[in-house]
């Protein structure tokens, strides 16, 4: 069983269907030349409005429209945070019995809840609530069962975590390999092996370094919080909850070790995922003398390469044309890649979210494949209008316009805080070319055929 064969369309027994969705050129409401010559002046139009209108910044802690005063008790009570916790906690049981006991067949949940739901509908999840893996984790509640069980402090650790996003980024980078690289990947022997291996290893990191590990070493609680940055839902200096806009998150963000790390391998392994499409590659790949898989390995990893060194070039000319110190620029500029990764992510893994990740509730209601109806969910199907290739191409194009364009924004926003003011709209030129050339190249990749 591969994870390309997850997707059961109807009328077939078995289809394969692309991770990155349906769309493609022939979909698009207008030439595609056309296309991405409007994108570029989105961009251009965006850079030149905000250097004549946003000349200082504008983003603030303080800033926000306070929540309902229900809402925001609702958010912060403990009953509530319990509700999640037990939902999560019970969706990780039940998803160990099935890879356990569960038959290493097509109908077996675990590649749903594993590549579906972990992957795609936690990041989805986390941009419209936030960052909530970091609260339901069941590796942080197993790891406080673990100190209980031994009569230890919570707070107990045997170092000082100072790692910042790197084991993070580490983890991504692992995961991406596993579902999009790795040989039979779907089967149950290897996702036991996955899963325990990132059980032990968390569960070992966890105890060394204590709960600042869980809060941001680990690969799906920082995937999980990045994305949740973009949400709506956020707290201002005075920890209150409001509303306000997707760039306020990022922003906040702290310039911890490995932040441009994680964020390249964000965006680097979804562009891969659609890179990996393309015809004359595979065609090169299955050709050449050597493995298939070393040549992939090589890829994934040279597309994240690629964002990092291309951000980090860019900020770097940025602060020389402005005049200012080169040092952590590159960080400080990272959380602009944010948006660009969310808007890649939606619009590659809509299709496959909206359809197997439907799919997998239906699976999830028999976990030993017995027939069973044990959840009353066998019957949900997805509806086939959600891919229709019209509306999937316009969810791509949004998604990838929408990015940049708050990338540019978020970038924007971060130079006028470093540069000085005479300079802060020069110095963006270098970050304006490669959202120009991000933009052309997600296209590129989402629309090749």
């Amino acid at each position: 069983m591969t994870l390309g064969a997850l997707v059961a369309l109807p009328g077939r027994a078995v289809a394969a269907m692309p991770a990155h969705g349906v769309g493609s050129r022939e979909d698009l409401p207008l030439p595609f030349h056309l296309l991405l010559i409007g994108a570029g002046l989105a961009l251009v139009v965006s850079f030149v409005a905000l250097g004549a209108l946003w000349k200082q910044p504008r983003l603030r802690r303080e800033d926000g429209r306070l929540l309902p005063m229900s809402l925001a008790l609702a958010l912060d009570s403990a009953a509530v945070r319990g509700l999640f916790v037990i939902a999560s906690l019970a969706i990780a049981g039940w998803t160990l019995v099935a890879l356990v006991l569960g038959k290493d067949n097509a109908n077996n949940p675990v590649p749903s809840v594993v590549y579906v739901w972990l992957w795609v509908g936690l990041a989805f999840i986390s941009m419209v609530f936030g960052g909530i893996w970091r609260l339901v984790n069941p590796v942080r509640w197993l790891h406080r069962g673990i100190l209980a069980a031994l009569r230890i402090e919570k707070d107990f650790a045997l170092a000082e975590y100072r790692l910042g996003y790197w084991p993070a980024a580490s983890g991504l980078l692992a995961f991406a390999w596993l579902e999009l690289i790795a040989p039979n990947n779907a089967d149950l022997p290897v996702l036991r092996i996955a899963i325990l291996g990132y059980l032990v290893v968390s569960l070992m990191l966890a105890m060394a370094f204590g709960e600042p590990y869980l809060r941001r070493g680990d690969p799906f609680t920082a995937w999980s919080s990045l994305y949740g940055t973009l949400s709506p839902l956020g707290r201002r200096a005075d920890r209150r909850w409001v509303f306000r806009t997707p760039l306020h998150g990022p922003l906040e963000l702290d310039a911890a070790p490995g932040l441009l790390a994680v964020t390249s391998v964000m965006l680097g392994t979804t562009a891969y995922d659609g890179f990996s499409g393309e015809t004359r590659w595979y065609s090169f790949v299955q050709s050449s003398s050597l493995p298939a898989r070393l040549w992939e390995t090589g890829a994934l990893v040279t597309f994240s390469l690629i964002v990092a060194a291309s951000l980090s070039a860019a900020a770097i000319l940025s602060a020389r044309l402005a005049g200012v110190s080169v040092r952590g620029v590159a960080t400080a500029f990272a959380p602009s890649l944010i948006p660009i990764a969310a808007g890649y992510l939606i619009a590659h893994y809509w299709s496959l979210w909206v359809w197997e990740g439907t799919n997998g509730l239906a699976k999830m209601s028999d976990p030993l494949g017995t027939g069973a109806n044990w959840l009353g969910t066998a019957s949900i199907s997805p509806s086939a209008s959600l891919i229709a290739p019209g509306l999937v191409a316009g969810i791509q194009v949004v998604a990838i316009i929408t990015g940049h364009v708050l990338g540019v924004v978020a970038a924007h926003e971060r130079a006028v805080s470093l540069f000085p003011r005479r300079a802060a709209v020069l110095g963006q030129v270098p970050l304006l070319v490669l959202m120009v050339g991000y933009t052309v190249g997600g296209l590129t990749l989402l629309f090749s055929s």
